[in-house]
């Protein structure tokens, strides 16, 4: 029997986790098995840089945290080696991180994710994995504001340069 000191580092750990797990937009939870070290540095390294957290588990740990999450829908994952990265505001670095490499690995691979405290099978982690970061739609969207503002300034200047209008 653990003591209970024991014990109660491993209820904190169960809380942190649960906490992480509930303040997370996303996340996404991998088999790591077959992972090189210099593969899993750079992969940390990525996912650190996107902001997002990423954590081996153990599986009852990770499934009492989810419980306390109201994730219990990820327990039929919960066997083998088993990592989980989290993101508090990028709903697909996670995703599109983990997945780019899980794609040239015959052994690394999606288990399954959360997006807003729901869990989601596989095929929706890939296709979140294939929208463009949150920088890349809030540029597309301010470009598509600029660009009838930007055409009609230049149809301004035209007119000024005519001489048919002044400013």
């Amino acid at each position: 029997m653990p003591s209970e000191k024991i014990l109660e580092q491993k209820k904190q750990i169960v809380n942190d986790l649960a906490d992480t797990l509930s303040s997370s937009v996303a996340g996404v939870i991998v088999d790591y098995k077959g992972i090189t070290v210099e593969d899993d540095t750079k992969l940390r390294k990525d996912l650190r840089e996107a902001g997002v957290k990423y954590a081996v588990v153990k599986n009852t740990i990770l499934k009492l945290a989810a419980e306390k999450a109201e994730l219990s829908d990820i327990d039929d994952v919960l066997e083998g080696t088993t990592a989980i990265a989290t993101s508090a505001e990028d709903y697909t670095a996670a995703a599109r991180i983990l997945c780019k490499i899980a794609s040239t690995s015959k052994t690394f691979t999606v288990k399954k994710g959360f997006l807003d405290g729901k869990v989601i099978g596989v095929d929706t982690v890939e296709s979140l994995a294939k929208l463009p970061s949150k920088d890349v739609l809030l540029a597309t969207v301010c470009n598509a504001f600029n660009a009838p503002i930007a055409a009609f300034a230049r149809a301004m200047q035209a007119l000024v340069e005519k001489g048919g209008a002044t400013p």
